[in-house]
């Protein structure tokens, strides 16, 4: 079986896996409200919040385009650099919104002065941004935009935090954010399936006035189901069972100690890079914390290398995404990773190379 180091789905533990093969629970009965009250404590001191964090049965991309049905009622403006924060511009366009976007080269960051000579045009009454953008390696200085964004008092901000999120820190409430987002699948080391997200009270009271918001994404739904600790619709407990080891473990790593895991795992991927001359596609101090993605420089056959890495070693590399695939290749240190990981993952991609 092969071993993943791709930007998510990630490697899930089997003491993960054993957790979520708990016996089944009714979702509308005192065991599953126990269940999901265990779970607050732990993703409020992630998020940085004292709000609700609710939990929904669907990738990332339900919560995000959710965003836009509940929170949009004048124009949005997408903060875009890469493939998926690019889509949420064209997700926006699909829903029929007034969208706007700035746009910055792929393995570029965002220029919080672009944002605000961008709203101070006016008409804007919601952000998005991806802090992480996934398929560039490219992290951007959340800090910055927020304090740009929350300069403008009736502008929402919602931030996709999908690959960041217990990597590094995202304080929601310290920096004003309405609504911050993950799926699992990635630094929480959990299958696909599920999302966590939680909402400022502005945001909750935007999405009250907001028409067309629909039933199974509608926020207004999920803060009300909350309130007895459940979700409006029938939730993926096994996940939820699994979110809830996960948690334990990181409370006994400690969030502090998982942040720093994580930055020294991702500088053992940079330092391997530098030996072999492989630049980084993200710019110095942009670089992201939870996966690493290089230029594949002419002299590598992409593809032989990571055929032979998995047929080999059994570890499975990331050959780049969207219209840098080939030109680019990625390598996750999020999740569960060691330094006794990461050094098996560096010792094998030495072997292949040669």
């Amino acid at each position: 079986m092969s071993k993943l180091f791709i930007p998510g789905p990630i490697d899930v533990s089997k003491e993960t896996y054993a957790a979520m093969c708990r016996p089944m629970i009714g979702h509308r009965g005192a065991e599953f409200e126990a269940l999901y009250a265990s779970t607050q404590p732990g993703l409020q001191e992630i998020a940085g919040t004292t709000r609700p964090v609710f939990l929904s049965t669907s990738s990332a991309w339900g919560v995000m385009e959710a965003s836009l049905r509940n929170l949009c009622a004048k124009k949005v403006l997408n903060l875009c650099n890469g493939a998926f924060s690019d889509k949420w511009f064209d997700v926006a366009k699909k829903l029929g919104l007034e969208a706007d976007k700035i746009q910055a080269e792929w393995g570029e960051t965002i220029d919080p002065e672009a944002v605000r000579q961008k709203l101070e045009e006016g008409g804007f009454d919601l952000v998005t941004l991806i802090h992480n953008e996934t398929s560039t390696g490219v992290m951007v200085d959340l800090e910055a935009i927020a304090k740009v964004v929350k300069s403008f008092p009736d502008v929402l901000l919602v931030v996709d935090t999908v690959s960041s999120f217990s990597a590094v820190p995202t304080p929601m409430d310290a920096l004003g954010i309405d609504v911050l987002l993950a799926g699992v699948q990635k630094a929480l080391a959990l299958p696909p399936g599920l999302t966590i997200f939680a909402c400022s009270e502005a945001a909750i009271e935007r999405a009250k006035v907001q028409p067309n918001r629909g039933y199974y994404f509608d926020f207004i739904e999920f803060a009300k189901n909350a309130e007895k600790n459940n979700t409006p619709s029938t939730p993926s407990i096994s996940h939820i069972f699994g979110l809830q080891h996960i948690l334990e473990e990181i409370h006994k790593e400690g969030l502090e100690a998982r942040f720093a895991r994580h930055r020294s795992n991702n500088q053992l991927i940079h330092e391997w890079g530098a030996r072999h001359g492989f630049e980084n596609f993200a710019p110095e101090g942009h670089q992201s914390v939870s996966l690493t993605c290089f230029k594949t420089p002419e002299s590598l056959d992409l593809s032989d290398f990571m055929k032979e890495l998995k047929s080999k070693h059994g570890f499975v590399i990331n050959g780049g995404y969207g219209k840098i695939k080939g030109l680019t290749f990625r390598i996750s240190n999020m999740g569960n990773e060691t330094t006794e990981t990461m050094q098996e993952l560096i010792t094998a991609m030495d072997d292949v190379l040669g």
